[in-house]
C-alpha cells in the first residue's frame, strides 16, 4: 500500500458567506487572521455496522485531520445502541461527525453527532493532498479565487446533479 493510498476525502467542500455578508465585511475578514472561509471533508460509505463502523470511522479521521470539519456519511447506519453509543464516543474523542444519509429523501437526512469544528486548518497535508491529487489542487486554487474575487464562479466546481438521489446512489461505497 503506497502512502496516499486510502488519503483522499469522498467529497470535499466549503462555505462562504459571500450573499449573506457586504462587501467591506467580506474584504476585512479576508486580510484578517479571522478568515469565515469553512473547508468540509466527507467520507461516504453504503452502510455503518459493527463489522465495519470502526475501519470506516478512522478513515475518515485520516481522510478529514485537514478541514475544519470532517464527517463520514453513511446512507445505512444499523439501528443499535451499542453501536450508536460507540459512534458517539468516536466523534466526541476525535471530533469527526456522522451524518445518517437518506437516500430516498436527501432533505430527511440528519446529522447523527455533529462534528467539533477547528479553528485552523492543517496547512501541510493540504499541501501533500494538493500535490498528489489534482482535483483537490484544482479545488484549492478555485476556492482561492472565489474568496479574493468576492464571488463562487459556479462553473469551476462539478456540476450540481438533476436527480441527487441517483447520484449519491452511485457514489456511496
Amino acid at each position: 500500500m503506497g502512502y496516499n493510498e486510502g488519503v483522499f476525502p469522498d467529497i470535499v467542500g466549503f462555505f462562504l458567506p459571500l450573499d449573506e455578508w457586504n462587501n467591506e465585511i467580506i474584504e476585512l475578514n479576508r486580510i484578517s487572521d479571522n478568515n469565515a472561509l469553512k473547508l468540509y471533508s466527507f467520507e461516504m460509505k453504503r452502510h455503518l455496522n459493527r463489522s465495519n463502523y470502526r475501519e470506516s470511522y478512522f478513515q475518515a479521521v485520516s481522510n478529514s485531520s485537514w478541514a475544519h470539519e470532517g464527517y463520514l456519511v453513511a446512507a445505512n447506519v444499523k439501528d443499535d445502541e451499542d453501536l450508536l453509543s460507540e459512534l458517539e464516543r468516536l466523534s466526541q474523542a476525535f471530533g469527526i461527525g456522522i451524518i445518517e444519509l437518506n437516500l430516498d429523501d436527501i432533505d430527511a437526512s440528519q446529522i447523527l453527532f455533529a462534528a467539533r469544528s477547528k479553528k485552523s486548518l492543517d496547512w501541510e497535508t493540504m499541501n501533500k493532498l494538493s500535490d498528489a491529487n489534482p482535483d483537490f489542487n484544482k479545488f484549492i486554487q478555485d476556492v482561492r479565487i472565489d474568496l479574493e474575487s468576492k464571488r463562487i464562479h459556479l462553473s469551476e466546481y462539478d456540476q450540481i446533479e438533476s436527480d441527487i438521489e441517483k447520484y449519491i446512489k452511485k457514489i456511496v461505497k
